[in-house]
């Protein structure tokens, strides 16, 4: 097999950089969603908003990320990655200062739903551009990384939040969800200059960008032979929005929609609802329940450690499913002895939070790799529209089944759910560790069964 100067490169400060330039999308959007829920009721006060206003204040965000996933995937494969990786952070910081001034609730709702796009379109765009740069060896381990990054921005949300609370005071939800356009800001001006994909410009027939691209980052590596197995690689075959629902990459995309959205379901309620599930099992007195969520949280970001390490070791496939099968358990035991004393409680919970991680992760890797470079960006944005579905889901039926049919059976649908997706990941997920990015993307050459074979080598 000849070499690929992207995939063979070694890792380098640019490789650095630009997972930290794609990591701050993901900082903004567990910001920007965590922020409402910590100053919601000072707001709600202050604006006269009703239980239905306050409801749609927290759904308009996540419908945006619907709506901003589904379009602007497609159209940052029909224009290109760097231009949009810019444009849509200056919408955040706009929308952001823009709250700051708001005196009617359906203004507010809007201003939330514009941010929803923007970061809707940050998932498929970043995703899409930092895959197509990456080493063959560090791809998973990165990309993966990019979940631990919306942790840390929720973590930041909530202190940032509560810090105001106690300094400023009734007016503190202004100045929280104006906050966010600080770090906005900040990403819009380290994101000036980032290069272009040079996949998506030979995908489209600009070679000659795509070499002064490459030999910006590579230099004299970027020979006309390095050139040449890039254009190898990513010959254009016209491939098109509908191409992710037909045949083969249907396969993939109903597989990566799935496993997202039965993985998002539970997840988010459960992190969405900490506080309120704990209380229900009866840890409602000194703090207990907010001491119990803290930890919680903080190990959802934990378990993307492990699964970080395994990723290029035991293999994509074998991670996703053992995840799941494993997140069951403790959900499980939630619904089935609800009576549990606290520590058992605690310990499920925190079972469940670090066997998450594997799913967490590959949320990026998986819909990079299993698509080629003419609809990488459609495929991730189709897989966050689907994904927010989930959240809205599992953060808007939780505490309706708390109240209605208690905290066992809501638990051991949570359980079922997560069982579901661990059939969905036993029947379809594929293996495509050590695979280039044009190999893993590839449905052309020959292959045995889903469960044992490489993405890349599935027939049409």
């Amino acid at each position: 097999m000849s070499s690929s100067l992207i995939d063979d490169a070694r890792f380098r400060p640019f490789h650095r950089k630009m997972f930290a330039l794609t990591a701050g999308g993901q900082f903004l959007d567990g910001y920007l969603l965590s922020i409402v829920g910590v100053v919601v009721l000072g707001m709600s006060e202050d604006l006269g908003m009703s239980a239905s206003q306050e409801g749609l204040i927290g759904a308009s965000a996540l419908v945006g990320l619907f709506v901003g996933g589904l379009v602007f995937g497609r159209v940052t494969d029909r224009i290109g990655r760097q231009l949009l990786f810019t444009l849509h952070f200056v919408v955040i910081a706009a929308a952001s200062i823009a709250s700051m001034f708001v005196n009617d609730p359906t203004l507010m709702i809007v201003l939330r739903f514009v941010i929803g796009i923007a970061l809707g379109a940050d998932y498929a765009i970043g995703s899409a551009l930092l895959s197509e740069w990456l080493p063959t060896a560090q791809r998973g381990r990165v990309m993966g990384m990019l979940i631990m990054a919306w942790f840390v921005g929720a973590t930041a949300a909530y202190v940032v939040g509560y810090a105001l609370i106690n300094v400023v005071g009734t007016d503190a939800w202004r100045w929280a969800l104006g906050s966010a356009a600080i770090p906005a800001v900040v990403f819009i001006i380290a994101r000036i200059g980032t290069p272009e994909s040079p996949r998506w410009l030979v995908s489209r027939g600009r070679l000659e960008e795509a070499r002064a691209v490459l030999t910006r980052v590579y230099g004299k590596e970027a020979t006309p032979e390095a050139v040449a197995s890039l254009v190898d690689d990513e010959r254009a075959q016209g491939l098109g929005f509908t191409e992710v629902f037909r045949g083969e990459y249907l396969k993939r995309t109903a597989f990566v929609g799935l496993f997202w959205l039965l993985q998002i379901v539970p997840l988010f309620a459960i992190y969405t609802f900490g506080p309120t599930i704990l209380s229900a099992f009866g840890m409602s007195g000194s703090g207990d329940s907010i001491i119990g969520s803290a930890l919680i949280s903080v190990l959802f970001l934990i378990g993307c450690v492990p699964a970080l390490r395994l990723i290029d070791t035991l293999g994509r496939r074998p991670l996703i499913v053992w995840s799941f099968a494993l997140m069951v358990i403790p959900l499980a035991v939630l619904g089935l002895v609800p009576t549990a004393p606290v520590a058992v409680v605690l310990v499920c919970f925190c079972a469940y939070a670090l066997f998450s991680g594997g799913p967490s992760i590959l949320e990026f890797i998986y819909p990079t790799e299993l698509f080629p470079t003419e609809v990488r960006a459609t495929a991730v944005g189709v897989g966050t529209a689907v994904s927010r579905i989930g959240a809205a889901i599992g953060t808007y039926l939780l505490p309706v089944g708390l109240d209605r049919i208690g905290v066992g059976p809501t638990m051991l649908i949570m359980a079922a759910i997560t069982l579901v997706g661990f059939a969905v990941c036993l029947a379809m997920a594929p293996e495509t560790r050590g695979r280039r990015l044009a190999e893993a993307s590839s449905t052309t050459a020959p292959g045995s069964t889903p469960a044992d074979r490489p993405a890349g080598v599935v027939a049409r």
